[in-house]
């Protein structure tokens, strides 16, 4: 094992082996943790309250959109007239509607797409910290974030696209005049569909803004010197070190204080001449504390598959509801998480 480890966004998945990782706590940890976004801080520790995953990289999330498209369809085109026009779920539902009868371009590639980011913007998820299991109630987010996705779809919001390949070509040809994803989608953009430079904006996404990806860093307890290898951590992930990191290799702060730099705030000519980075640096600000649980994809894969067969093969809500509630019942049973 290395001394010091990197980790995915989906570090939630280590908790159930904490005991494998040193506790930053035990080395200086709350020392620094003001200088951390809260919500990113506290994805990094445990049930049992242990510092074990340093925050790195963050993905805070807003809504891209073709501005030529929208125009075309009267709907607004101005970045704050965006968001102030679809600054509710029901109100982003009434613009794709209106995209769709003026111009037949929708909204977004697919119902997964919106059912995952409303998830990624909720205080509330799966379980509890306490490891109660929300998803099944009727007024959670997760039956809300259904809800939402389920509407979507039958609307002709969403243009029922679910490869990667399928969803870049509908990006490129205008089939699609949106996306809600994290700010490491924008460079992704740029190389999919350069032909559209120029045409595309960011707004605040309905509601609350969440998070998509980012990293963290970890000391595995097999350290020789945890000490080191905290110091080194910590410097790695100063504000200035993440101005650079951010330059070198576009890993999003997590550290508010490096938003402050003006090499973080420039317009992009891809985006119209408008300053992005500006929007996520805000959303970033507003993402909720709210806690994932390793056991969280033992249900979401469900649910996610059964909102497929309702965009694509019609089968009733209800019927697919109640189906992924039990699939995921049944996943939690095998591992003994629910009886």
């Amino acid at each position: 094992m290395p001394d010091i480890t990197g980790l995915n966004s989906n570090v939630a998945l280590y908790f159930p082996s904490e005991d494998q990782f040193v506790d930053m706590n035990e080395l200086g940890a709350q020392e620094h943790k003001a200088d951390y976004l809260p919500w990113k801080w506290q994805f990094g520790v445990t049930p049992t309250d242990r510092m074990c995953f340093w925050p790195m990289d963050t993905g805070p999330t807003a809504q891209f959109y073709r501005t030529d498209l929208f125009a075309a369809a009267s709907l607004p085109r101005d970045p704050e007239e965006v968001a102030a026009s679809t600054d509710t779920w029901p109100a982003w539902l009434d613009a794709g509607k209106k995209l769709k009868r003026n111009s037949g371009v929708s909204l977004i590639a697919n119902a997964s797409i919106v059912y995952s980011q409303i998830v990624n913007a909720s205080a509330e998820r799966y379980f509890s910290p306490a490891g109660r299991a929300l998803f099944q109630d009727q007024e959670g987010t997760i039956r809300r974030a259904w809800d939402v996705a389920v509407a979507a779809a039958r609307a002709g919001v969403t243009a029922r696209v679910q490869t990667p390949a399928e969803m870049n070509s509908a990006w490129v040809s205008g089939k699609v005049a949106s996306h809600i994803e994290a700010v490491w989608w924008g460079p992704i953009l740029k190389s999919t569909a350069p032909d559209s430079s120029g045409t595309w904006a960011v707004a605040h996404q309905p509601g609350a803004p969440g998070n998509s990806g980012g990293s963290f860093l970890a000391i595995p307890k097999s350290c020789k010197d945890p000490k080191a290898a905290f110091d080194f951590i910590t410097w790695l992930t100063s504000p200035a070190a993440q101005i650079q990191t951010y330059r070198d290799v576009q890993l999003f702060p997590s550290a508010p204080k490096a938003f402050e730099s003006p090499q973080l705030s420039s317009p992009d000519k891809f985006f119209g001449g408008q300053d992005v980075l500006g929007v996520f640096q805000e959303s970033a600000k507003e993402v909720p504390i709210t806690f994932i649980s390793p056991y969280d994809s033992q249900v979401s894969e469900g649910v996610l598959k059964e909102l497929v067969n309702v965009e694509t093969q019609g089968k009733d809500p209800d019927r697919a509801w109640a189906d992924a509630m039990a699939q995921g019942i049944r996943q939690l049973e095998k591992r003994g998480l629910m009886t």
